[in-house]
């Protein structure tokens, strides 16, 4: 009888020899019933493996980098379940690493790169505007997630795929406006930031004019430099200094839902109450704020369609297929409990 091969292990079971080898070596990345049909095959045929074999694991990895610009924002965490599912039917595993809030993702990227073997990277969050002898030094297909989108720009050299931030913000803040607020009030990130925050800013902004309310700059509150960014603490800091301030407002826009359950606090702490007092409403989705009292009204993001869009224009890329420069997705506005109608005298 002939020696079974690697080969001819990946060709019974309809996989790939790397997957074969990843099984044999025991990654916890591969798909289980994958893994379980590998090594049934292995243990019928009296397959032994050589030390090549075991080192395709090195040599052939299945790997995608998932590089995270703020990491402890849970909208993000809430991904991860999702991409480890995908990849894993599409026999890849992923690894997690955290991109500083003042770090370069390109340069990141490229140090990854050098120290990993990757098939693919996807960026979540912030914003690349890299020159592009920068960008070609990333030596593997890339796909930025739920980064900041500007207009038709397409100064980035991968796949795109995200909401409409501006367009989303200033659908958030006119639906105040509708409901009668004029007074409408903003938490956003510090005056540094150019990607997801200043969109957001810009669509509070636009939505204002377009309903013919002057714009307060009092109104506009930002945080800290230093402050970790789409944080509780960092929400109700600048929800507590606004309320200080004396400033009259009726309604709150805080540009995500973990920093307006620290405006929910910040407010309660002052005895007043949400919405009789103050409208609060957010921008994420994310699924604790409909558990919050009360339940927050917010602008959810359409995170799973995203993912698997990520995934398919990378493995596209991957596979030198064409792929779509930008995709864009609309979000959905949830009404639920911390807005209230504002009636004309």
């Amino acid at each position: 009888m002939a020696t079974m091969t690697i080969k001819d292990i990946a060709r019974i079971c309809g996989c790939s020899t790397s997957t074969v080898s990843r099984a044999i070596n025991d990654d916890s990345g591969i798909n289980k019933n994958t893994k379980e049909r590998i090594l049934r095959v292995v243990e019928e045929s009296g397959f032994v493996p050589n030390n090549s074999a075991r080192n395709l694991k090195i040599i052939e990895s299945n790997t995608i980098a998932l590089m995270i610009k703020g990491i402890a924002n849970p909208f993000f965490q809430g991904m991860f379940n999702i991409f480890e599912q995908e990849l894993n039917e599409l026999e890849y595993s992923f690894i997690v690493h955290e991109v500083g809030e003042e770090q370069d993702e390109v340069a990141a990227a490229i140090q990854l790169t050098q120290e990993k073997k990757l098939k693919g990277i996807i960026f979540l969050g912030g914003l690349v505007e890299t020159p592009e002898e920068e960008r070609r030094r990333i030596k593997v297909p890339y796909v930025r997630c739920t980064s900041a989108i500007y207009g038709n720009n397409q100064n980035w050299g991968g796949s795109s795929v995200a909401i409409d931030d501006e367009k989303e913000s200033f659908r958030i803040v006119d639906y105040l406006c509708r409901m009668g607020h004029k007074r409408i009030a903003i938490i956003t990130t510090p005056v540094t930031d150019q990607s997801v925050g200043k969109l957001r800013l810009d669509g509070y902004r636009r939505a204002l004019e377009t309903n013919g309310i002057l714009i307060d700059t009092n109104l506009i509150r930002r945080l800290k430099k230093g402050q970790r960014e789409f944080s509780i603490a960092a929400g109700y800091e600048a929800a507590k200094e606004l309320l200080e301030s004396g400033e009259d407002f009726t309604a709150l826009y805080v540009i995500s839902d973990m920093m307006a359950f620290g405006a929910y606090k910040a407010i309660q702490e002052t005895g007043k109450k949400i919405p009789a007092d103050y409208s609060v409403i957010g921008f994420d989705g994310i699924e604790m704020g409909a558990y919050y009292h009360p339940s927050l009204t917010t602008l959810e993001q359409p995170v799973k369609e995203m993912v698997t869009a990520s995934i398919d224009q990378l493995m596209k890329a991957i596979k030198g297929k064409p792929y779509e420069k930008k995709t864009i997705f609309e979000g959905e506005l949830v009404e639920r409990h911390s807005v209230r109608r504002i009636e004309k005298d």
